[in-house]
């Protein structure tokens, strides 16, 4: 699956409290030198909220008051007809994400004399951004079968164009798809089918030569996602540690396979950052891969360290600034201790 043994590295998903994308940069890559991520700035303005930043150029797409939707009172078919023009020629250049949409990516991607072991980015995933975004009538873009298609599509093309971007920096890729809403799989207020999502999910994954990886920051059906294509899976540890374990011959052929876990051990509320420390949150995070190893999943320890990121819990925006600086400090010590104990 790669050449690069993680063995607990750290990065993060993406979102960050900074206003300016210099201060950003400067603040990731002081931390994450081995595997930074490009920052996510929803606090400089709402064209960097997750579900806006890849909205652009979408069929019909009104972004106005800090409201997004489409509207279907508009001729449309131009639009879909270019972006699917654009799809099957794999005109990814058609689609970028401007510095309007994502400041830190282009700050990011300016930066010399970086020498990384791999770089991460990060999309909002097709799923979420369907059943986020609605048209003009409030019916979600997912409940809308040229729509979603069309949405899946975009995104796909918008994940091929960062990756280029990225691999300015290092040939080494990673893209997580961000999927917050799957851990509404199964409730009464999400009715796509099963299929429908791995559709959806596999149509980005196709866009995405390097690594590709979904974070999910809540619990949900972990052998919906185990059974796609992925490489890595990042997952709310520090609150939903045991919910893996429910899936062992899921984790065992994934891991067989080469699958990355990054665990997200490191919390991202202010609160829980002032009572953990790296001892607090090593323990922990023993403590959450531990029963992987134990009969019924019998995976060796140091093989699952081996093939493990680091990450925060979900995105750090949250957080004050210097909190922030609190939470990849402490991943990055974290990271530094896992290391230098289990090689």
């Amino acid at each position: 699956m790669t050449g690069i043994e993680f063995s607990c590295l750290p990065t993060m998903i993406g979102a960050v409290p900074y206003t300016d994308a210099s201060t950003a940069c400067r603040e990731v890559l002081r931390h994450l030198k081995d595997v930074p991520a490009w920052p996510q700035l929803p606090r400089r303005s709402f064209l960097e909220n997750m579900y806006a930043q890849y909205s652009q150029g979408f069929p019909g797409i009104v972004i106005e008051n800090g409201r997004i939707f489409v509207d279907r009172e508009r001729d449309i078919d131009k639009s879909l007809e270019r972006l699917y023009a654009a799809y099957l020629a794999n005109n990814f250049d058609d689609f970028p994400v401007t510095p309007e949409y994502a400041s830190g990516l282009h700050q990011f991607s300016q930066t010399s004399n970086l020498s990384p072991k791999a770089v991460k980015g990060q999309i909002t995933g097709p799923v979420s951004w369907g059943m986020t975004i609605a048209d003009s009538t409030g019916k979600a873009v997912a409940y809308d079968e040229t729509l979603a298609d069309a949405a899946a599509k975009l995104l796909k093309l918008k994940a091929s164009w960062m990756e280029k971007e990225l691999r300015a920096i290092s040939k080494n890729t990673l893209i997580f798809v961000d999927e917050p809403y799957l851990n509404s799989v199964g409730s009464a207020f999400f009715s796509l089918n099963k299929d429908k999502v791995l559709t959806l999910l596999e149509e980005v994954f196709s866009g995405i030569n390097g690594l590709k990886g979904v974070h999910c920051c809540g619990n949900t059906d972990w052998a919906l996602l185990l059974g796609t294509s992925l490489d890595i899976l990042n997952f709310d540890a520090y609150e939903y540690g045991e919910t893996l374990t429910l899936y062992p011959a899921e984790i065992r052929k994934f891991i067989a396979r080469g699958g990355i876990i990054a665990w997200g051990i490191v919390p991202n509320q202010e609160e829980g950052l002032k009572r953990e420390s790296v001892a607090s949150l090593q323990d922990r995070l023993e403590a959450v891969i531990a029963p992987f190893t134990r009969k019924g999943i019998e995976i060796p320890f140091r093989r699952l360290i081996k093939q493990s990121l680091l990450t925060p819990c979900c995105g750090i925006a949250g957080l004050s600034p210097d909190a922030a600086g609190t939470a990849l400090g402490l991943l990055s010590d974290l990271s530094a201790s896992m290391r230098s104990r289990w090689g």
